[in-house]
């Protein structure tokens, strides 16, 4: 087996963390083609070019992102030993790289990563917002741990990874306090001609909707489709049309936008995925935030104050709840 030369590695850390070789050089006071020649020992030593030109600089290849994960994750470790060797607290926090789609509800994005934030030992959370499918990505090329979505890894996405199912919750409709009286004595009826604020076209959440809505013989008027979930309750705030915000953050809804329920849709279903490359979860901050949405914040939403029945709108039926998906 071949041994990894870290002096090689310490320097292409150097170099990816400082931006450039001529910055790493002043860095640790060495010469250029010092530097130089220990890249391109451990590039031909991992089979990998790890750095490729790019305008009057260089940057990271693929293969470059992994390593530089690897090395940071390496470097950080071995500064740890040395304050713990040397009787000084150890400040070093656990890393957690996480995707959230961009159509989870910001709120509930922030309730479901909470519990990660209040280990004992402190987490540095590094949060991407992108669609789901740049995040898979991502997460085949580790470098994300965790994706966080509205629907699970499509069989159709050739990544090898795992859904984790951690609960789903119905949807409340918000209104302010001055529209709430006039939909709240005949809802959901109330809502057909109401002017409504929904998320944008292609989300599970709007097909959901819009199903529910066919199904009830509703048409309210929508006066807005917004992709930013904190930015359409801005809008539903200032009072331009009704929204919807799933009932399990319904209490922070009503007092961050101060505005009233309407009414419950608990067959409008929003599911959170959380996606990884691990089977069985180990990532102590993972697993802190998978638990508490499955005993708390997806299992304790409001019961249904006012709503209709009738069938389950097609497309948020929930997929596998812990599915391997392996394509070659």
């Amino acid at each position: 087996m071949p041994v990894l030369n870290y002096k090689h590695l310490f320097y292409f850390w150097s170099v990816a963390r400082e931006g450039g070789v001529s910055r790493a050089c002043e860095h640790l006071h060495v010469t250029q083609p010092a530097v130089s020649a220990q890249l391109r020992k451990l590039e031909r030593a991992l089979g990998e070019r790890l750095f490729e030109r790019h305008g009057r600089g260089i940057a990271l290849t693929d293969a470059g992102r992994l390593a530089y994960q690897y090395a940071d994750e390496i470097f950080s470790m071995g500064r740890e030993l040395t304050d713990v060797m040397a009787g000084r607290p150890s400040g070093q926090a656990m890393r957690l790289v996480v995707g959230v789609a961009d159509v989870l509800p910001k709120l509930l994005t922030y309730r479901l990563l909470e519990p990660a934030l209040k280990l004992a030992q402190p987490v540095r959370l590094v949060l991407h917002e992108d669609s789901t499918e740049h995040l898979l990505a991502a997460l085949s090329a580790h470098e994300v741990d965790l994706v966080l979505s509205d629907a699970p890894l499509p069989p159709t996405v050739a990544v090898r990874a795992f859904n984790h199912f951690l609960g789903e919750c119905g949807v409340t409709v918000f209104a302010t306090k001055d529209q709430a009286p006039r939909y709240t004595d005949r809802f959901p009826r109330s809502m057909d001609g109401a002017p409504f604020l929904l998320p944008n076209l292609g989300s599970t959440l709007r097909r959901s909707l819009d199903h529910w809505f066919e199904e009830a013989g509703i048409r309210p008027m929508i006066v807005g489709e917004i992709e930013d979930s904190a930015l359409l309750k801005v809008f539903g705030q200032a009072g331009v049309g009704l929204f919807v915000a799933p009932s399990a953050v319904e209490s922070e809804v009503r007092r961050r936008y101060r505005v009233q329920v309407v009414g419950r849709i608990e067959s409008v279903r929003e599911s959170v995925y959380a996606i990884s490359v691990e089977r069985r979860i180990k990532h102590p901050a993972i697993l802190a935030i998978t638990t508490a949405a499955r005993a708390g914040l997806l299992a304790s939403a409001p019961a249904a104050m006012k709503h209709t029945g009738g069938a389950k709108p097609k497309g948020s039926k929930a997929g596998p709840r812990e599915r391997k998906t392996v394509r070659s």
